[in-house]
Parts: C-alpha cells; structure tokens; sequence
C-alpha cells in the first residue's frame, strides 16, 4: 500500500482520515499544498494557498483539510499543477476545471484574473473529452479521447505551439506536424511540452537551451518537432522533469536528454545531452518511469518491482541509477525530491480490513481448510470446491461428477496451472511472458475468456526482439488476433534484429510465409 503519510503535509492527519483516501496530489513550491478524494468521492484541500491554489475560494491557508464543494462527485481521471501554481484536472466525463495562479492565462479562460475556485474550461473543448492533462511552470496542455491536443498559456519560448511566443489566452488546438496523428501521452517541463503519438514517435517543442526537446541542438521550438533520434524506436511513456526527459521504450529501455547538472539523465557524469541517451540499467527492463517539471528527480520501476532513483536526492547529485528499498516511485518524491511533491495523481488502497477479495487471495493453496487438491507434476496445490464451482464452468461440471478429494493433472505444467488456479481467486495472473503462452493455451482449452485476454496482455507487456517469433506464433496457434497484430507490428517495426534471432530462423515454414506477405503488404500500406 502507498503510505500518504510520507509526504510531510499529510503528517497531521489522522489515522481515520488517512484510510479514507482514494486519490491524492502534493504540489506547491514547498511541497506544502495537497488535494485529496475520498472513497465517498468528496474533495479536500489543505495547506498553505499560494495564489488561491486550493480552490477553497479564498487565499487563507488551512492545516485542517476543507471541502471543495465545486470537485465533489466529479471523479478526477488526470490531474497536473504549475508552478504558480495553479491546478488542472480531467473527469470522467471529460471535462476540465482550473484554477489557482493566472498571471499568464494558464487557466485558459481568457483572462489573467486569479481562480479561486474551480471553474471549467470550455473555450474549444466543450465537445471534446479530454483524458489527460499536464501543466508546465505556466501553461497547460491536454489530450483528448481523440488523440488532439490543445494549449493555453505561457508562451515565452513556443510551448504552446502555436508558431509563436505570444501568450495563449484560451485552449489552442496544437497542429502543425501533430496534425492528422493520434497522440496518447502528453508531458510538459518548465517551459516544455512532450507528446508520443500511437505509432511511438516522440515530439517536443518550447524552451530548448539544456536540449530538452532531445533534438540534438539548443533552439526553441514554436511547434512540435519529431525526436529523430529516436525513429525506429518505439516510445510508450513520457515524463518531464525541470529541465530534462524521460522516455519509456516498448521494450523496457529508458532514454534520456536535457539538463543534467544533478545526474538526473542517470548517464553517470553531469553533462548536458541534446539528443536520446540510452540509460544502463543493467539489462533490467523498466516498466514505469517518472519525473516531475519541479524537481531534478528522476525515477523508474523494474518488471520485478524494484524502483531505481537518480537526479537530486536529497540535496545529493546521484548520476547513475541507484536501486532503493522502495515499492512505489512514488515513494522517491516523498522522501528524496525537492520539493516532496507527487510526481503524477496518486491512486491509494487502504488497508484497515481485508476485503472478500483479499481474504480469497490469503487463503488459496492453503491446506488448513481447503477440501480438494490437485496433483501436478508431483506438487500439490489445495484449493476450495466451493470457489471453484462458482468461478469457473469446467469446474462445474466436473465436480459435480466427482467426490474424489485429489485430482491429478497431466496435460498442464505445475507453473501453469497453479497461476490458473490462483487467477481463479485473485483475477490476476503473474506469469513471464513465455510461461504465459502455456497459460494461454490453458484458457483456450477451457474456454476463459477474460483469462485469455490477461494471457495476452502480459505477452504484450514483455515482448522483445528475442521473444517476438515465438510469441507470435503462439498467438496465431490459439487465435489470439488481438495479440497476433501486436506481435506481428513489433516484429515489423524492429524487423533487422528480429529476423537475425534463432527463433525467426527456426519459424515454421507456413508462418514465415504468411509474415512475408503481410509484412510487405504492411509496409506499403505504411508508405
């Protein structure tokens, strides 16, 4: 669980109040403002208000959390901050209300005017549903349901990118080159903007001078410029920090480029780098990355879990990724960045009792009260009937025709089937990918569903250029098309190295056939 009791403007709440709590923010120069959502969906705000940032409709500080009516119910989906700062959230229902500092029209409601409270921003976005947000020092940016986005606000150095460095007063659609492409994740440092597209091209464009747009030179940008440096690399995340960026590979490799004098590019020295550096992370393949446009923190998770830091920790240079005891990257903004801000909305699970579904997971493959077990490859694995019957259909009928109390399985693997089993009382599954095609099979074979779509999505998540073939064929044997497309466009896309594996050497004949046809059928579609 993430302890929001880390984050010092929390400290002085208590216990009862902390469990309750879904969603939080800590932002602020200071790391001294902080908003939160309760299981019951209402919004509080506390600390001390610079420029009316709490949205409490007045400029006075508060140590105690106090309700801010106009957000109650809303259902925040995104939620980014400036440095002013002033505050940006995205609903469920797509919509987006400001406010806080608007010296610069960050607020995006025309005007320079202060914003006490919430006030949505409807000027160009009324018809759009906006999913994300981020802000800079001061402007902001949004994505929409439909791949656009839109600026408003500070434009000194193009930010906004409009062509510009004329302030932008209300949302603004950013084109230019983004024209007609489907983004999918935004970011913005101080006085930057990021965007990756659907197809994993990266653009940038704003202030440049520490080579934060990653374009290997040191000029601002007035509209989205592609990271060349990257082509052929597939991008799937994107963070900013003050001055330096963050990219997140399909394959689990962090780049990094921008300002470095506190080792936040983790390249081991301190020299700026105005083009994509490839980060060692000692062959680990990263799954999440994070930074934050006020702090010089940079921070990552493995694929096993592990969260690695660099950047200013503490007032310390850390220039090369050092492995942390921590769970959560979250946790690294907590307790090592300056300010201790939140790097992203934070979600929290609470803790106090154990749920039905927490209960399930604590007592599968346990013998002390289990009645039947099954049998594999010599190990047992104790179970509940009783669940069984109730989760799965195959399970139905063949208790129903069985009083035996231990059950012997030959056609599945002990890894295999014990993750079916536990996915049987935790909805989840915790496979490497290759073992996931075994479990594939499996949920193929008896006919689940949504088993077989979690199959495929942990393939998704692992696949690499040694694996692709193999995971490819795996999904063209149990009609996983979904799956299928995706393994066959990563094959596409880092074709030179995939065809220079064993795997792709040792394919089945009629399949190579096939991926011939197609792939060159794709290409000329893409050309």
């Amino acid at each position: 669980m993430l302890d929001v009791g880390k984050w010092p403007v929390f400290a002085l709440l208590p216990p009862e109040e902390l469990r309750l709590i879904r969603q939080a923010c800590v932002y602020g120069s200071a790391g001294n403002e902080a908003l939160y959502v309760t299981v019951n969906d209402e919004v509080f705000a506390l600390g001390t208000n610079c420029s009316g940032c709490l949205g409490l409709g007045d400029i006075q500080s508060t140590i105690e959390p106090r309700r801010i009516e106009a957000l109650c119910g809303k259902k925040i989906v995104s939620l980014s901050y400036g440095t002013g700062p002033h505050v940006v959230i995205a609903t469920a229902d797509g919509d987006v209300f400001a406010w806080g500092h608007n010296g610069y029209s960050q607020l995006g409601n025309g005007t320079t005017n202060q914003g006490l409270t919430p006030a949505q921003v409807s000027t160009n976005l009324l018809n759009k549903k906006v999913t994300e947000v981020a802000c800079g020092s001061h402007h902001t940016i949004a994505l929409t349901s439909e791949g656009e986005v839109y600026a408003w606000g500070y434009n000194n150095s193009g930010q906004v990118g409009s062509g510009s460095t004329a302030n932008q007063p209300t949302p603004r659609r950013v084109s230019s080159c983004l024209q007609n492409k489907v983004v999918v994740n935004i970011a913005c440092g101080q006085l930057c903007s990021m965007a990756v597209l659907d197809n994993g091209e990266a653009y940038g464009w704003g202030y440049n001078c520490n080579g934060q747009l990653g374009l290997g030179n040191n000029g601002n940008q007035q509209t989205p410029c592609r990271i060349a440096a990257l082509q052929g690399i597939n991008i799937v995340q994107i963070v900013c920090g003050y001055a330096h960026t963050l990219a997140l590979t399909d394959e689990g490799f962090v780049y990094a480029w921008g300002a470095n004098s506190y080792g936040q590019l983790g390249t081991g020295n301190k020299s700026n780098q105005a083009s994509p550096t490839l980060i060692n992370m000692d062959k680990e393949r990263m799954v999440e990355i994070a930074a934050c446009h006020s702090t010089h923190t940079s921070a990552a998770k493995t694929q096993s879990g592990q969260v690695l830091m660099w950047g200013q920790c503490r007032g310390q240079a850390i220039a090369s990724p050092h492995l942390t005891h921590f769970t959560s990257t979250d946790d690294v903004f907590a307790c090592f960045a300056t300010p201790a801000v939140t790097w992203h909305l934070l979600a929290v699970e609470g803790d106090d009792y154990l749920t039905v579904a927490q209960s399930l997971k604590k007592e599968f493959d346990s013998p002390e009260i289990s009645d039947l077990k099954f049998v594999v490859d010599g190990k047992c694995i104790h179970v509940h009937k009783a669940l069984l019957k109730i989760r799965c259909e195959h399970f139905r009928v063949l208790l129903n025709e069985t009083d035996e109390e231990s059950i012997e399985i030959h056609q599945f693997s002990y890894l295999v089937y014990r993750a079916f089993l536990e996915y049987l009382y935790t909805d989840s599954i915790n496979l490497a990918p290759e073992d996931a095609i075994g479990l594939l099979d499996l949920a193929t074979y008896y006919r689940e569903t949504r088993l077989k779509r979690l199959c495929q999505e942990t393939i998704k998540r692992g696949i690499s250029e040694e694996n692709a073939i193999a995971l490819l064929s795996a999904a063209v044997k149990y009609e996983a098309r979904d799956l299928e497309e995706f393994c066959f466009k990563f094959c596409v896309n880092h074709m030179t190295a995939v065809t220079q594996t064993q795997a792709f050497a040792d394919m089945d004949h009629d399949l190579l056939k096939n991926f011939i046809s197609k792939a060159s059928r794709w290409r000329r579609i893409v050309r």
